[in-house]
């Protein structure tokens, strides 16, 4: 798979729940894409990251 630009080795499917947390990264303030489409927040326990997903983290910066 490939997180952020960044290919990743993976061995099956993941939760993206499981892979927030795999990767250390805090929840809070973050949005996920899989192929480009969103998943909302309450989907990320069932929402499923296979091997060869495309997966953008971004994390909200506050500023002006």
């Amino acid at each position: 798979m490939i997180v952020n630009g960044v290919a990743r080795s993976a061995t099956g499917v993941i939760s993206v729940t499981a892979l927030i947390e795999e990767l250390g990264i805090t929840p809070r303030g973050i949005a996920v894409a899989i192929n480009g489409e969103i998943v909302r927040r309450s989907a990320w326990p069932t929402a499923m990251v296979q091997e060869s997903d495309v997966v953008e983290i971004v994390t909200a910066v506050a500023g002006g």
